[in-house]
């Protein structure tokens, strides 16, 4: 009896340090060969990769480093943004496990003066000021293409490898673009050249060298991002598909031709840019020219409008009065230019990439877009007006280039925000159905074609969104008073990117808000509200009586009159702390409820749902061990 009770007491130590082996080896193999097997239990699928981030991620070409900088120790006493940076790591780490090896990821902790810190200053990282004792807090992005033969895990110089480009910070207001823009960081890395981006325009936006005139600022940024090519329409026939974004400034008596090859162009899949305008500034064609012909500075893509289901109308500007920027006149006085718009805040779509992190665009003169209702596409808008605007005729704001302050006169609000800036996307029609048998010809695009508008040409001017200075030296410094700029760098940069990329919108954040507790709060802050404005009413109306109670004779008061106003203030006090131990109570209330709330919840997780737990494991035992009993007999 003894033997047989020693064997079954082996038998189960050996089978419990069997059982401790699989787990370990099973846990070891599934780190290893199944890290990409993941369950994302969040209602908004925070930790699931965006199907157009898993085709860039794995069509890497070339193995690249990426290189998170992150203040560890400085930022102890920060949770929210350690919070943010675990949400960093862990999309990081996904997107690792995603590559098949291609991507290799180095965590660095940058302390102050030390070799790390340098280095991440060195990649352009920007530091923060909310560390512990001070101390500047990095948190960004590096990632380089590897060197053929480099060791993808060793530690390093990024730049060593070649190609490094960087994400200065990560700001936790942009976390729904998290995603994107590690994304986007990944994607030209592993672009080997600078993508083409072609432009036809009637105006001098790249200046002239011959007489001296410069190219416009914007067309200087983008040339150092991109490499710009300008197309001559004249004889246009096809626009290439090595041509990423297409920016159409102006257009102005363009060809049938030209406008068919714009037309399929846009049809094939290639990213357009248009910008038109009721009344352009800049444009130097004179009024009426030696032949008789009118020229309104206007212009048009009436055709390709129709197509595309868009309707504008190139004799309407938008005032705005609410956004009138400040100018100068002649006479040195000044006055707020009701069709010179300072746009910011709610006029600016900060649920797209394009204009999430700008704060200012600065327009003049600008018409407006909306959808035909026979359109197949949506316009979403960019940039839009506030309801305080107003439609005029562009010949009016034309004539009050003298007198501005006319275009006030009878000033009536539309209560419509009229859309400055849109993306158009959708499926397009073909604009020249009667070319049909012309080779290669499409009719339709696709179900995701995509088109930029934008109804205003002087935003790209210099003079309303860079100040010329010069410095000690004599030598002029340019520097940006509105995102002007920011803005056709973003709309070309997001553009350029491939399908995969533009496919990449705002994630919701990983913040889950109390909404029970916000709900509490809410309306204890109404009953807040309620008390305060009868205690302030109650207010005047003692002071008021106090007033009637102030003698008016002699600057005496009477015995009566004292008495009266005594007792009027004490009745007031006596109120008064009433109101506000009525406050208190409120106060009371709302963290009654709000403590009760967490009880609830601290009961359920702590204790309901294991009790539960052990009932049904209890339950569970019960049944087996009863129904081994009954084999037993």
């Amino acid at each position: 009896m003894l033997r047989h009770r020693f064997s079954r007491r082996t038998i189960l130590s050996a089978s419990l340090a069997l059982l401790v082996l699989v787990y370990v080896g099973l846990a070891l193999a599934g780190s290893r060969w199944m890290r990409a097997d993941r369950l994302d239990l969040t209602s908004d699928k925070l930790y699931t990769l965006t199907h157009g981030t898993e085709q860039i991620v794995e069509g890497l070409h070339a193995p690249l480093r990426l290189t998170l900088y992150f203040s560890d120790h400085a930022t102890a006493d920060s949770p929210q943004l350690r919070s943010y940076e675990q949400r960093v790591r862990e999309m990081l780490q996904e997107m690792v496990a995603r590559s098949h090896g291609r991507l290799h990821l180095q965590i660095v902790d940058p302390v102050p003066y030390s070799d790390e810190e340098a280095s991440a200053e060195g990649y352009g990282l920007s530091p923060i000021n909310v560390g512990t004792h001070g101390e500047r807090v990095f948190f960004g992005l590096v990632g380089s293409t590897l060197a053929p033969g480099a060791d993808a895990d060793a530690d390093g110089d990024p730049r060593a490898g070649g190609k490094t480009l960087a994400i200065p910070v990560f700001d936790p207001s942009r976390e729904t673009f998290l995603e994107y823009d590690i994304a986007k960081l990944i994607y030209e890395l592993n672009q080997p050249t600078k993508p083409h981006i072609g432009v036809i325009s009637s105006l001098p936006v790249q200046g002239n060298l011959l007489i001296g005139e410069q190219p416009w600022t914007v067309m200087a940024q983008i040339g150092q991002l991109f490499d710009v090519r300008t197309i001559d329409p004249t004889h246009l026939q096809h626009v290439g598909d090595d041509i990423k974004v297409l920016l159409l400034i102006h257009p102005k008596h363009l060809s049938d031709d030209a406008q068919y090859a714009i037309d399929q162009y846009v049809l094939r899949g290639g990213h357009l840019v248009v910008f038109v305008d009721p009344d352009a500034e800049l444009d130097n064609t004179p009024f009426v020219d030696s032949n008789g012909v009118m020229d309104d500075h206007n212009s048009d893509l009436p055709r390709l409008f129709k197509a595309w289901g868009v309707q504008y109308d190139s004799q309407k500007i938008i005032l705005d009065r609410s956004r009138a920027l400040r100018i100068e006149l002649s006479d040195s006085s000044a006055l707020n230019h009701p069709a010179m718009l300072g746009l910011t805040g709610q006029e600016l779509n900060h649920d797209d990439v394009v204009t999430v992190s700008l704060q200012r665009i600065n327009a003049a003169s600008a018409g407006f877009f909306d959808l035909a209702p026979d359109a197949h596409a949506r316009l979403i808008p960019l940039l839009q007006s506030t309801n305080d605007a107003e439609l005029v005729p562009a010949q009016r704001v034309r004539e009050s280039t003298r007198d501005p302050a006319t275009l006030l006169d009878n000033y009536k609000p539309d209560n419509t925000h009229y859309v400055i800036a849109a993306r158009l996307d959708g499926t397009f029609r073909s604009a020249f159905p009667e070319r049909a048998k012309a080779k290669g010809h499409l009719a339709t695009s696709g179900d995701n074609a995509e088109v930029i508008l934008v109804a205003d040409t002087d935003l790209l001017t210099d003079r309303l969104w860079v100040s010329y200075a010069q410095n000690l030296l004599g030598q002029t410094q340019l520097s940006a008073v509105a995102n002007n700029g920011d803005f056709i760098t973003n709309i070309i940069d997001n553009l350029s990117g491939s399908s995969a990329l533009l496919s990449i919108r705002g994630r919701a954040t990983s913040q889950r808000p109390f909404t029970k507790v916000q709900a509490l709060q809410n309306a204890a802050d109404q009953k807040f509200l309620a008390k305060k404005l009868e205690l302030q009413r109650e207010l005047a109306e003692t002071r008021s009586r106090l007033s009637e109670l102030q003698p008016t004779k002699n600057g005496h008061t009477t015995d009566n009159g004292n008495t009266q106003q005594k007792a009027e203030m004490e009745q007031f006090l006596q109120r008064q702390l009433a109101i506000n131990k009525a406050l208190r109570d409120v106060q009371h209330q709302l963290n009654a409820e709000i403590d009760a709330l967490g009880w609830r919840l601290k009961f359920i997780n702590i204790v309901l749902v294991p009790g539960l737990i052990a009932v049904f494991g209890l339950v569970l035992g019960w049944r087996r061990s009863r129904r081994n009993r009954r084999r037993a007999t």
